[in-house]
């Protein structure tokens, strides 16, 4: 384990974290956090020369299509299932004083 981690940065983590870690949960942590920090380092040995950078694992295209109207206007129809109707539109009670 070439990464040791600090007991200081185990209790500037657990502030961040707003985690109050006993002694045996920080000796855990520290461990893990190596053991996580040994791994990055494996990963950072891998030759990645010749591999494009990408920012998501399946190909991800512009979804949008184009807006078409299918159904035109059809206002007769939709006000004629309303109780009440004015200038076209429907006629609601007032909600506002």
């Amino acid at each position: 384990m070439a990464n040791i981690i600090s007991d200081e940065t185990i209790e500037y983590v657990g502030i961040l974290a707003k985690l109050e870690l006993s002694g045996e949960e920080k000796e855990e942590a520290k461990k893990d956090m190596g053991r996580m920090l040994d791994y990055i380092d494996k990963l950072n040995e891998l030759d990645t020369a010749g591999v494009e950078p990408m920012s998501h694992v399946f190909p991800v295209h512009n979804v949008f299509r184009e807006d078409v109207v299918t159904n035109g206007d059809d206002r007769e129809n939709i006000l004629a299932n309303a109780p009440e109707k004015k200038d076209g539109a429907f006629k609601v009670p007032k909600t506002v004083e």
